[in-house]
């Protein structure tokens, strides 16, 4: 399995900084999500993992090699970072026959990325008359013509319908389950909440957080509404470092630092009664704003 690995990477363009000391993995086996505000290095990034810009500083390397020396690119990581790219005049089908026949793949592997990705129906269109969705899915098809162990994929749901993003989502999870590392830039946070398994997020080209998606949250805390909100509030801190009460109303408390059951358990044991108990969760956004101060 080859996992993408960004040690110290840097590059400027004359005094303007577009990437600064960063470093991240993207690990086989899970998606990842690229996300950062416009302008904050993101595509900078992903072009120099795949050698198309040549840094200042650091390294990139898949499988522990420069793009650049690797055996077969095409067959090693698959990427879509541009949706143009196509003949006008070709039709779909032939668009994938031609790759295929540049990367060194048997001619029946068109037809099988094309069932995979929903390319199919409209395999004898010309690329011209696509829909930006359907570019999507004709991009992603090329991508995987030489079934590679890394994706690199600059906002590939950009132009699906809501039956795509699903479709999108579910497909990337199974590739990436088959083992393959897969790295997702995207705008849509809604979509990136319910498709990552990590997240490397930055801010002014610097990294500004990376890990597994349930780590970015931190504690957000617990609502509590009781009758015994006075009492609670006096009895949780005691029970253990780090916790707090907050007092948000009169019958509300928001606790940080005991999970729900912890407090349930507890309440019930002095017999304060509880009208409502519910764990705070952030959206991703919200989390995201709060690192970068800005949209994605």
């Amino acid at each position: 399995m080859t996992a993408v690995e960004v040690r110290g990477l840097g590059k400027a363009y004359g005094p303007v900084a577009a990437v600064t000391d960063l470093s991240f993995d993207v690990p086989p086996g899970e998606v990842t999500a690229f996300l950062g505000p416009n302008g904050a290095g993101k595509t900078t990034t992903m072009r120099m993992v795949l050698g198309l810009v040549a840094p200042d500083t650091g390294s990139a390397t898949i499988g522990g090699v420069r793009y650049a020396g690797l055996r077969r690119p095409a067959a090693t990581v698959g990427a879509v970072l541009d949706t143009s790219g196509f003949h006008p005049d070709h039709t779909a089908r032939a668009h994938l026959q031609v790759y295929a026949r540049m990367g060194g793949f048997p001619r029946h592997r068109a037809e099988e990325v094309m069932d995979l990705t929903g390319v199919t129906p409209f395999a004898e269109r010309l690329t011209r008359a696509l829909s930006t969705g359907m570019r999507q899915r004709l991009h992603l098809a090329t991508a995987l013509l030489g079934d590679p162990g890394v994706l690199l994929l600059d906002e590939p749901a950009n132009g699906l319908d809501p039956e795509g993003n699903a479709w999108l989502r579910g497909f990337l999870r199974e590739l990436a389950a088959q083992g393959r590392a897969v790295l997702v830039s995207s705008h849509v946070l809604s979509e990136v909440e319910q498709l990552a398994d990590r997240v490397v997020v930055i801010r002014e080209g610097r990294l500004a957080v990376a890990g597994p998606v349930a780590d970015l949250y931190g504690d957000p805390g617990v609502l509590i509404r009781s009758p015994g909100a006075a009492t609670l509030r006096a009895l949780l801190p005691g029970l253990g470092e780090g916790v707090t009460a907050e007092c948000t109303a009169e019958d509300a408390l928001l606790v940080h630092g005991l999970p729900a059951d912890r407090i349930a358990a507890e309440a019930s044991a002095h017999g304060i009664p509880l009208h409502e108990i519910t764990p705070i969760r952030p959206t991703l956004e919200q989390t995201f704003l709060n690192l970068t101060g800005g949209p994605a």
